[in-house]
């Protein structure tokens, strides 16, 4: 089968082939139909999340997929050949990006019928990381104000739209296209970050959703009313700081669980949530999805697709 792996950090991806993957009698075997990029993909490639994840090489790239089930291991009573699925596998074992994948059962949830598999491979990181950053460590309630920075990214486009569900009012920012954008997902007031300060607009907001992190962090802690909550995805909170301005201030990072998955694909399947994308390539223009990712610039989720 075909994979694509980096043999190194900064070093360029490549289709290599390889075996087609034994699984374990906890796993799943899934021929893989969509895939999803995500920052944390970068990282890894780059070496600066080494750190947090120190992957091996070869490393094969993609921790968000959906595709079918072919084979299931001895102990698997969860799935069966011919299940469609999302997966959201460990970043240390990646794989995503490769015409299988063995991945654990625990690690995948059913497709719902509404949803493509392009739809599904855009969620579990994205999807999970906005609906854990409101509710499981933002503890949002209806009525409140959110703040969610890069409003117009993966984890963003998912944010806005869980908050207004929620019964939230949302602040966001962003700039560029974007700010229509995120205009369409519902946000009650948005600033072009480029050309206004959002810390002299925006007061008295509840919760801070921070998916960029330096100064934006920074500038966000007297945003928040006393009391008020800031929440990132991206660097650890200056504790003393948020303490200083009567906030509380954590950094989240959600694992790949199927228990998490499963609820927030629900929620996108039953609230008929349109899946935001940015750019769709066949597998064989995989390195133009990876540059538009490095980018920065993608309005929505990154997503290669296989026939």
């Amino acid at each position: 089968m075909k994979s694509i792996r980096i043999h190194g950090f900064n070093t360029p991806a490549v289709i290599n082939e390889v075996s087609v993957p034994s699984i374990e009698a906890d796993q799943v075997l899934v021929r893989v139909m969509a895939s999803a990029l995500n920052p944390l993909d970068i990282g890894l490639m780059a070496g600066w999340a080494a750190r947090f994840f120190p992957i091996e090489f070869p490393y094969a790239i993609g921790c968000d997929f959906a595709g079918v089930v072919e084979r299931v291991g001895d102990a698997v009573t969860t799935f069966k050949p011919g299940n469609a699925v999302v997966a959201w596998a460990d970043p240390l074992t990646g794989g995503g990006l490769s015409e299988y994948s063995a991945v654990p059962a625990k690690s995948c949830v059913l497709l719902p019928s509404s949803l493509t598999p392009i739809e599904g491979a855009a969620i579990p990181t994205a999807g999970s990381t906005a609906w854990h950053g409101l509710f499981s460590e933002g503890h949002i309630k209806p009525g409140e104000t959110v703040l969610v920075h890069a409003a117009s990214g993966g984890v963003g486009i998912f944010a806005v739209r869980f908050a207004k569900k929620a019964g939230a009012r949302v602040l966001a920012t962003t700039s560029g296209a974007g700010i229509d954008l995120v205009r369409s997902l519902g946000a009650d007031e948005v600033v072009d970050y480029k050309k206004q300060d959002f810390a002299q607009v925006f007061r008295d907001v509840d919760l801070v959703l921070d998916l960029v992190g330096g100064e934006t962090q920074s500038r966000s802690y007297p945003v928040l009313k006393r009391g008020g909550r800031l929440v990132s995805t991206t660097s650890p909170p200056d504790v003393a700081v948020a303490s200083a301005h009567g906030v509380s201030a954590t950094m989240m990072y959600v694992k790949p669980y199927a228990s998490r998955l499963d609820e927030v694909v629900r929620a996108v399947a039953q609230d008929g949530f349109k899946v935001v994308l940015d750019t769709s390539v066949p597998f064989e223009a995989f390195n133009d999805a990876i540059e538009r990712q490095r980018s920065g610039r993608a309005r929505g989720k990154i997503i290669i697709t296989q026939s």
